[in-house]
């Protein structure tokens, strides 16, 4: 029986919470648990719910996705940060910050699954 990846969407807007939630529904070995609307939520939840991934946006209130993804990757090492923004110029500053991958938000769907999927 494949391992199921746990997956965990912080992002401030409701059209992309829910169209990554239909996509991730699709997937095979992917489940969505929970969604989060600014940093601290998504840094809370991940923690809670034993997230084995977060797609993190990098822009949203109370904090940022790059904080949130410090604050995750130090608590929880293992667990993946896929920054997924509309801002192709925050590449370094979210590795910098931890991120284990970085895609650009309107970006083919199957780099969206690979960057989920992959160890």
């Amino acid at each position: 029986m494949p391992v199921k990846r746990r997956v965990l969407v912080a992002d401030d807007q409701r059209a992309i919470q829910q169209g990554l939630h239909a996509l991730l529904n699709l997937l095979p070995g992917v489940e969505w648990i929970g969604e989060a609307s600014n940093g601290r939520d998504a840094v809370s939840m991940a923690i809670a719910e034993r997230a084995d991934v977060v797609l993190m946006d990098v822009q949203m209130p109370v904090m940022d996705g790059l904080e949130a993804t410090r604050l995750i990757k130090a608590q929880r090492p293992e667990v993946k940060v896929i920054v997924l923004t509309l801002h192709g110029d925050y590449r370094s500053e979210a590795l910098a910050a931890g991120a284990d991958e970085f895609l650009v938000k309107g970006g083919r769907p199957e780099c969206l699954r690979h960057a989920i999927c992959s160890p």
